[in-house]
């Protein structure tokens, strides 16, 4: 029997590539405020934006949780995992890349993929701290480790570099990027030393390095553990609209530009 499912939808052309819902900040009685992640920093990207006149509700994407029946159609109950999905139900999509430049290493996605040829992983992480997981090393393509106190200039040219010659290697039909932000300085989790100017010129290199491939980007954000992240984020946001490389049309994106949309028109 045909699975029925109502994760899709229509997104009209109005709506930004933004998705977000208010669920995303998680509360419980205060006690969040007591962890040094900011559990409410989505809801505050969003009001900055708000107030820079950038959007409004009525151009955000909410997306529809799926339920356990969609999930179990391409997933045991043991392993469910995003990007594997992304595979079998959305068509053109082979070949994908997973850039992660989060302080941390990833090595949840690195597990995930071990062995899978369909996915190239780049990740940029300090090497001395959580998780140093050797195994998972074994699935990344191209791996940076990063020295504590790292500075702008250094990680940016690393960055750039080694994007360029990933993207030489593996062009994929989709890149995911993960935007974290614990690489601020003056974050203890983190250990770099990275300026809020150096994480909007990150992101900035990212957007114009994989659109100028003509590949579509998927940005999320992830790691942060200071409450001016949320600023940043907004900033970075601010910054790659005035540039023309996002939003709900680019029509300013060149040669390390291209006319590349930020999502696929239609989803099957």
């Amino acid at each position: 029997m045909p699975h029925t499912t109502q994760l899709y939808q229509h997104v009209p052309e109005t709506r930004w590539p933004i998705v977000y819902s208010p669920r995303y900040n998680i509360t419980f009685m205060g006690l969040e405020k007591l962890h040094p992640f900011d559990a409410g920093k989505w809801g505050k990207v969003i009001s900055f934006l708000k107030e820079e006149k950038l959007l409004s509700d009525g151009m955000l994407v909410e997306a529809r949780e799926a339920s356990d029946e969609d999930l179990l159609v391409v997933h045991t109950r043991r392993y469910l995992n995003e990007l594997k999905f992304l595979f079998e139900r959305v068509e053109g999509i082979s070949r994908a890349t997973i850039v992660d430049l989060d302080a941390h290493q990833g090595n949840g996605h690195e597990r995930d993929f071990m062995g899978d040829k369909r996915v190239y992983i780049m990740d940029v992480y300090n090497r001395h701290i959580y998780p140093g997981d050797r195994f998972a090393k074994q699935a990344i393509r191209r791996k940076v480790e990063l020295e504590w106190g790292t500075e702008d200039d250094e990680y940016l040219d690393k960055v750039e570099r080694n994007l360029q010659k990933a993207l030489q290697e593996h062009l994929p039909d989709v890149l995911v990027y993960n935007a974290g932000t614990d690489i601020l300085e003056g974050d203890r989790l983190g250990g770099l030393s990275i300026s809020p100017q150096g994480i909007v010129k990150r992101d900035e290199l990212v957007f114009r390095v994989v659109r100028g491939r003509q590949v579509p980007i998927l940005m999320v954000t992830s790691g942060g553990y200071q409450k001016r992240t949320a600023r940043i984020i907004a900033d970075s946001i601010l910054n790659l609209y005035s540039l023309g490389l996002i939003g709900s049309e680019s029509p300013r994106v060149s040669a390390q530009n291209s006319d590349t949309p930020l999502l696929p028109p239609e989803v099957p």
